[in-house]
């Protein structure tokens, strides 16, 4: 039998976050992470230009080279083969965390990894994803730099005595600062932490996180060029019915991205059938990328220089179309083969180019306009965050005019592809190793409801006066259906003495006890767990989780009467109790009575 312990009156302590001064740490690691991911976006922009260089021209430079504009003959088909090739190698016999487009992995060694990734991927992962690119890889160089940048971020974390929640914090930080350092957009990088990678929305995650951004952002001028990458100025004077269209473009782009990521992993089935180890699936996958860029180079690399042209409006309709159905098949045919690269730029490029098609048909705006608002719609839709598409567009271009029309393009297509696929182009990826996300945040309902919404009153109690011989025989003879495991000892004034349980029936059976004992000649061996009616369901079921509890006492802070009692059923009420408000439908306001 257990005593209980009474706990005084204090002062409501209640927070809105759970920061502690360990965030002052984190920020200033932050600081070191920023640095990390613009240097290895640098890094890996002259490594693709390097690789680039010397595969297409032969040459030892580190210059910027635009695929684009080559006439390729028919010995280039076999430069991608080639790529393919060594990649395979290297996945197999380096690391198979370099395959694949650098998200998912990011988000795997979150979820099971504790966010600790290895020193190898961080080499590997830059270098596969160069020489993939390089070759003629119809990919961009953001999911490898948000992977590296990750992989640096947990690689610096893991030097010192840091939770996993803290490492996970510093992860997202280097590929925040390695996408911002690539593209410009500290904002949206930061967006993305939140919408994609950090699970939460907790100070002791987004400042650090916006912190490295905002390093990547001061060091980009220097390393990589200036602001904005695709400047853009082309917003129209919309119709009253402008945002209406919006919305349809949005809606079709929503549509795109779900061919696309159908079309994707389907193909990736078809690779699983082939009686050939993985390792050799790139190659073959660099067929197909080498035949395309033999017909039209534009598909090829990275074509950061195709999205500037779509914003421009410089695309004509012929080779808007060539371009879309070009970088679709490439990229489906090179991504499921399981190399290494990133899906952002194609995702641009291949909405751009439907925005562009799209811009012929449209009574106002021109082709730079809708390649923009179709662009970022794509990539909404398909990343399932339409907050970082929509800030990105922004910050991609410089131009504050085309935030309304791309939100409602954005939020169309976000909305077309949760209602028509269960699963996101990175979420897939997951789900076929046996990972499940759920991306819905909400506040926990176990952290606002108290605990006296959910206990069970009125208590079923025994008095301390009764002695040890009746509390025997009332458990003897108490039918096993309404008889609990344990009850409390209440004094006159309702107050916890302790807990008896079937255990101390037992107990008092074998061993005996003394005539005229009562449970209050009992009631202090052990201290009792008790629960306070103003305490909060999540705080009482942590302690009682600690303390391998199952049933407690709820009592008043004040006077420490008893109230009631919570047992682990109860503590489900709290979800029960949220899904009814979400589910439950009715009219909350009627016009009779």
């Amino acid at each position: 039998m257990r005593k209980a312990s009474f706990t005084a009156p204090r002062p409501d302590r209640l927070r809105d976050f759970s920061a502690d001064p360990r965030l002052l740490v984190l920020c200033a690691m932050a600081l070191v992470t920023g640095s990390f991911g613009a240097a290895s976006a640098w890094a890996l922009l002259k490594l693709i230009a390097f690789v680039t260089n010397l595969a297409y021209s032969h040459i030892l430079s580190a210059a910027p080279y635009n695929l684009a504009g080559m006439k390729l003959g028919p010995p280039s088909i076999l430069i991608p083969v080639v790529g393919g090739i060594i990649v395979g190698i290297m996945a197999r016999y380096g690391s198979d965390k370099i395959r694949g487009h650098g998200i998912p992995e990011a988000l795997e060694a979150i979820l099971i990894g504790e966010s600790r990734i290895a020193p190898k991927v961080a080499f590997l992962k830059p270098l596969s994803s160069a020489i993939a690119i390089g070759t003629g890889g119809p990919f961009g160089a953001e999911g490898p730099i948000i992977m590296t940048g990750g992989a640096l971020g947990s690689l610096f974390a893991q030097f010192f005595n840091l939770s996993s929640a803290e490492r996970k914090t510093l992860l997202v930080a280097g590929a925040a600062a390695g996408m911002t350092a690539i593209f410009g957009t500290p904002v949206a990088a930061v967006l993305l932490a939140v919408e994609v990678l950090l699970f939460e929305w907790k100070p002791r995650s987004f400042v650090p996180v916006a912190i490295s951004a905002a390093v990547a952002a001061a060091w980009r001028p220097f390393l990589v060029g200036a602001w904005p990458p695709f400047p853009h100025t082309g917003a129209p004077l919309m119709p009253w019915w402008g945002l209406a269209l919006c919305a349809l473009i949005g809606i079709i782009a929503g549509l795109q991205s779900v061919l696309m990521s159908v079309t994707l992993y389907a193909v990736e089935d078809l690779f699983h059938k082939l009686p050939v180890h993985w390792m050799w699936w790139p190659a073959l996958g660099g067929i197909v990328v080498g035949l395309g860029g033999w017909y039209d180079p534009a598909v090829l690399g990275v074509g950061y220089g195709n999205i500037q042209a779509l914003i421009s409006g410089q695309v004509a309709m012929g080779a808007a179309i060539s371009l879309l159905v070009g970088k679709a098949v490439v990229w489906i045919a090179a991504l499921s083969s399981g190399t290494s690269g990133g899906v952002l730029a194609p995702l641009l490029m291949m909405g751009g180019a439907l925005g562009a098609i799209e811009a012929h048909l449209l009574p106002f705006g021109d082709v730079g306009f809708w390649a923009l608002v179709a662009m970022s719609a794509v990539l909404g839709g398909t990343m399932r965050a339409p907050l970082t598409a929509t800030v990105f567009a922004v910050e991609l271009t410089g131009d504050l005019h085309v935030m309304p029309a791309v939100l409602v393009a954005c939020v169309a297509a976000f909305a077309t592809t949760v209602l028509t696929m269960r699963r996101s182009i990175l979420t897939e990826r997951l789900a076929r190793r046996g990972q499940h996300l759920f991306y819905e945040y909400a506040v926990d309902p176990f952290d606002v409801m108290r605990v006296k919404d959910i206990m069970a009153r009125p208590v079923d109690t025994l008095a301390a006066s009764l002695s040890i011989a009746e509390a025997v025989a009332f458990f003897e003879t108490m039918p096993e259906d309404l008889r609990h495991k344990s009850y409390p000892i209440i004094d006159e004034d309702n107050h916890v003495l302790g807990l008896v349980s079937r255990s101390d029936v037992l107990r008092w059976t074998r061993e005996g006890w003394e005539d005229g004992d009562t449970l209050r000649d009992h009631a202090g061996e052990g201290t009792l767990f008790i629960g306070y009616a103003d305490e909060l369901a999540g705080a009482l079921a942590d302690r009682m989780v600690a303390a391998d509890i199952g049933r407690a006492p709820i009592v008043e802070r004040k006077t420490g009467a008893l109230v009631g009692l919570v047992a682990q059923r109860d503590l489900l009420r709290v979800r029960a109790r949220a899904a009814r408000e979400e589910k439950e439908r009715g009219r909350a306001l009627s016009f009779h009575g």
